[in-house]
């Protein structure tokens, strides 16, 4: 009963299916190793960056010294955010951004986060597809197995369990790669989600801080 022999001896169906079911586990994986590389560096640098944001006296400062976390989400908030302050006071020298001028900075703070929302979520709905979709296509292949068994049977007249096992071990192997495929892409999907929201949560809380600085060096 060598899993490999089994295989090889499977009906193109079953073949065809166990092929499909490893594309999708391997470029889960893939998908796997890269979020979470991705998202660790995204908290590390955004830790990194806060304690910048919040040590600095101006905000020039703080745009010079946000060039070494750009792994960060919160980084390309406070780009926009400074970008957006920068235009504002060079637009018109003689009447400095007020109140009601820095509504626009919580707009351009808000597509700044949706960007960032964007990116993080990223190639999650692969990981979806993936853990829902892939027992069904292993189940279709254990099915089409197990159909060519019982047409076994007919063919040499015989339902002994010589005849009959090598065609269901053929047809559960499906099954099985199908299983492999979809729980490590549902684990991940889930973690990553939640790690997603802290980060989401994160990039509210610094856009009502950035506001709130603009609001208390320029409101009125």
């Amino acid at each position: 009963m060598n899993i490999f022999r089994l295989i090889a001896e499977a009906s193109l169906v079953v073949q065809s299916v166990i092929l499909i079911l490893l594309f999708f586990s391997v470029f889960s994986w893939a998908i796997i190793f890269y979020k979470r590389r991705v998202i660790r560096a995204a908290f590390s640098q955004s830790n990194r960056f806060l304690r910048a944001f919040r040590k600095s006296k101006n905000l020039s400062e703080v745009n010079d010294a946000a060039k070494r976390y750009q792994g960060s989400p919160l980084v390309s908030l406070f780009q926009a955010g400074f970008k957006e302050l920068t235009y504002l006071s060079r637009s018109n020298p003689q009447n400095p951004p007020n109140a009601n001028r820095l509504e626009s900075l919580s707009r351009v703070l808000t597509k700044a986060s949706n960007a960032e929302i964007s990116k993080l979520e990223k190639m999650m709905g692969f990981l979806a597809t993936t853990g829902s979709v892939t027992p069904f296509i292993g189940l279709f292949g254990t099915v089409w197995g197990i159909m060519d068994a019982f047409l076994q049977i007919g063919i040499v007249r015989s339902a002994s369990l010589m005849t009959v096992a090598p065609g269901i071990a053929e047809a559960l192997i499906a099954t099985a790669v199908g299983l492999f495929a979809a729980i490590p892409a549902v684990i991940a999907y889930n973690h990553f989600l939640h790690r997603i929201k802290d980060l989401i949560t994160e990039m509210e809380d610094f856009s009502l801080e950035f506001l709130n600085i603009a609001d208390r060096l320029y409101g009125t």
